[in-house]
C-alpha cells in the first residue's frame, strides 16, 4: 500500500491587513479555512491538519491543532502542524491558507512527485518556487529546527536546494495572496470567473507574492502565517 500524505494547512494569523483573521475570510461565500481544507482533500492529501491561533473554526473531518505561539510566526505554525501529523504519514503537503486561488492539481502533482521518489517538492508557478510545498518525513526535524519567526520551511529549502524538485503548476492555478481588501476584491473576480482555488480550475497566471527557495515554499509568501 501505498505511503499516506497528510495535508497541513497553515491557518493561524491574524489578518492584520484585512481586518480579520484570515481563516474566517469568504471568498465567493466560502471561508479560506474550509477552501484551503478542499484544496488538499481534492488534492489527495489525507488526513488533513489545521492549525489555528488567532482565531478558532470549526472543520469536521480534520485535525485542528492550536498553536498558542502562533504570534511569533509561521515557524511555530508549521512545527505544530508537523506534530500533529499521525505516524501512519511518510510525508506531508503544506498550504497556506490566503493563498485560495491554488488549484488540487498542484497538489496532486507534488504526491505524484513524492511517489515518483523526490523527497522534497516545490510548486513552481511559471518555473518559480511557491507553494504548497510537500516534505518527506525524514527532513521534518531540520524543518522545524530552521523554522524561525516568520520564515517557515524557507530556510530549509535554501539550505538543500539539490533535494528540492520543482513541479510545475502554472497551469493548475495562482499562489496569489489575500493580505489586503484590494487583494480579496481581485480574486473575488478571478474567482467568479472560473480562477482557480478549491474547485481546480485554471488562471493561467502566477502569484504576486515571494518566498521559499530564493522566492518560494511556506515562508514568505502569506506573512503572518495566512
Amino acid at each position: 500500500m501505498e505511503p499516506y500524505v497528510a495535508g497541513i494547512l497553515l491557518a493561524a494569523g491574524a489578518g492584520s491587513r484585512l481586518g480579520q483573521p484570515k481563516a474566517t475570510v469568504e471568498v465567493r461565500g466560502e471561508p479560506l479555512a474550509r477552501r484551503g481544507v478542499a484544496l488538499l482533500r481534492d488534492g489527495g492529501a489525507q488526513p488533513i491538519v489545521v492549525v489555528t491561533g488567532a482565531v478558532a473554526v470549526d472543520l469536521p473531518g480534520v485535525l485542528v491543532v492550536h498553536n498558542p505561539g502562533w504570534r511569533s510566526g509561521m515557524g511555530s505554525s508549521l512545527a505544530a502542524g508537523l506534530a500533529m501529523v499521525p505516524d501512519s504519514c511518510e510525508a506531508a503537503v503544506i498550504a497556506l491558507v490566503d493563498q485560495p486561488l491554488v488549484g488540487p492539481e498542484a497538489v496532486r502533482r507534488l504526491i505524484a512527485a513524492y511517489r515518483a521518489g523526490a523527497r522534497v517538492a516545490v510548486a513552481a508557478y511559471d518555473g518559480k518556487p511557491r507553494n504548497p510545498v510537500l516534505i518527506a518525513r525524514e527532513h521534518w526535524p531540520e524543518v522545524t529546527a530552521l523554522a524561525v519567526g516568520d520564515t517557515g520551511a524557507r530556510p530549509f529549502l535554501r539550505a538543500h536546494p539539490a533535494l528540492v524538485t520543482p513541479v510545475e503548476c502554472g497551469d493548475t492555478g495562482s499562489p496569489d495572496d489575500v493580505d489586503t481588501r484590494a487583494d480579496l476584491a481581485r480574486i473575488e473576480g478571478l474567482a467568479g470567473q472560473g480562477g482557480a482555488g478549491a474547485d481546480g480550475a485554471s488562471t493561467g497566471g502566477a502569484g504576486t507574492g515571494g518566498a521559499g527557495t530564493g522566492g518560494a515554499g511556506t515562508g514568505g509568501a502569506g506573512q503572518g502565517q495566512g
